[in-house]
């Protein structure tokens, strides 16, 4: 792993704590375009050149920094929700969790029995990282368009540690994986749009008013 990788997994962490403290939601949803990109970024310079990673880093690009932001974009004008409900735990609480569950992903990762050749890299404690962002960013929000960037960056998270089997994976895994999250976020914006329907609101905590009719 070269020290631009490094760096970029780096801008990754980063991201990771700017999504979870900012209480724009827009500006939530061009910090995923722009993991997105350096996501698709990375296989270039993690792997020698090979025409499947090529096709791996072009669709990846399109799908997580231009496609799935512009659809998540498209819902919020829809939606008329600028700024995201405040979280469970508050802004600042969701940093300091981000920042302890990065601490967490090194330590638990140095411990782990890896192959020689992956050992003292970035990629394991990004991923772990990058996953427990998204699941604080998706229990803690209360906005159902950053419960879906929390979404997106879990699947992140996963990407990043399928780096080290990138040489080995075939490319219809990846793309089936990828087609599987564009899947996903089309029926969480369906979800969006009928909670804002019914509720005109996309605060999941009004799901609980829900109640059977009897």
């Amino acid at each position: 792993m070269n020290s631009a990788a490094d760096q970029l997994l780096v801008f990754v962490l980063l991201i990771n704590i700017l999504i979870l403290g900012t209480r724009r939601t827009n500006i939530a949803i061009r910090a995923i375009a722009a993991q997105g990109i350096v996501l698709g970024l990375l296989p270039l310079m993690t792997h020698s050149f090979h025409s499947h990673i090529l096709i791996i880093t072009i669709f990846v690009l399109l799908a997580k920094g231009v496609c799935i932001p512009w659809l998540l974009l498209g819902a919020l004008k829809k939606a008329d929700s600028k700024e995201d409900l405040q979280p469970v735990f508050g802004y600042s609480g969701n940093i300091i969790a981000g920042a302890i569950t990065t601490v967490l992903a090194f330590v638990f990762a140095a411990k782990l029995p890896l192959a020689p050749i992956h050992q003292g890299l970035l990629i394991v404690p990004a991923s772990l990282a990058t996953i427990l962002a998204g699941f604080i960013a998706i229990a803690n929000r209360r906005q159902a368009i950053n419960q879906v960037v929390g979404y997106l960056m879990l699947e992140n998270g996963i990407f990043i540690f399928g780096l080290l089997l990138t040489e080995a994976m075939p490319l219809m895994v990846e793309a089936g994986a990828l087609l599987d999250l564009i899947a996903g976020i089309f029926v969480m914006g369906l979800i969006i749009r009928q909670i804002n329907r019914e509720f005109s609101s996309i605060d999941t905590s009004r799901m609980t008013a829900l109640r059977e009719v009897e």
